[in-house]
């Protein structure tokens, strides 16, 4: 089976992505990606994430063709593919549609920098795209223009795309920016949230390149 490695990343991220709550049923999607053979693997459309295995997860070119897989790919392969044509550094991609990230996207409401965890997203808004239907180009360009040079963009009434060097940091950044988007919530329940400025993200951006050990590849806070 071609790339059997990135087949069973997508499949474990998987499971890992619904025993987490960040996204329900079998909703959002994850891909991987290898320029050298110009291939992604990416999640099968409609199936429930405890049962996909290696097998299940799709390859594709970055055009649409199948390359190998039985199943139908993910309805949004063509937002996965956007991103790696057009942000030669990401290798990973993951679309989630987790209950905070998804609240300021039915709200059109970026995410702010009320936590520094959000430096890992290489900016200091997250920004809204706005509504666009589904598995469409135009969802792809929309969610591409509102992502910037950053890794990350919300899905106006949709969700959550977060994109990275590999699958792991794309993945923990999803998560960060869940916890932040909780956290900007429940603040704006009481008050009015401080925002980190520009300079003190910069700061935390350069402290997070000697985060955890040296072999760790873990976005940190």
């Amino acid at each position: 089976m071609r790339m059997i490695e990135e087949r069973t990343q997508v499949a474990e991220y998987g499971r890992r992505m619904s025993a987490a709550g960040l996204s329900t049923g079998t909703s959002g999607n994850i891909s991987v990606c290898d320029p050298q053979l110009g291939l992604m693997a990416i999640s099968p459309s409609g199936m429930d994430y405890d049962s996909i295995t290696p097998e299940d997860v799709v390859l594709m070119n970055l055009e649409g063709r199948i390359a190998d897989g039985q199943r139908t790919p993910s309805s949004e392969w063509g937002l996965h593919a956007a991103f790696y044509r057009r942000k030669p550094h990401v290798r990973a991609v993951v679309h989630t549609h987790s209950l905070y990230c998804t609240l300021f996207a039915v709200l059109g409401r970026p995410l702010e920098a009320v936590h520094y965890v959000i430096a890992g997203a290489g900016t200091s808004r997250v920004l809204c795209a706005p509504y666009r239907l589904f598995g469409t180009p135009e969802l792809a360009d929309a969610a591409l223009e509102g992502c910037g040079e950053g890794d990350a963009v919300l899905l106006g009434n949709h969700g959550l795309v977060t994109c990275g060097r590999d699958l792991r940091s794309a993945y923990s950044l999803a998560q960060d920016l869940e916890y932040l988007a909780e956290l900007q919530y429940r603040a704006l329940c009481i008050g009015q949230p401080k925002i980190l400025s520009g300079g003190q993200l910069a700061e935390v951006a350069k402290r997070f390149q000697t985060y955890g050990q040296p072999d760790s590849q873990r976005r940190g806070y």
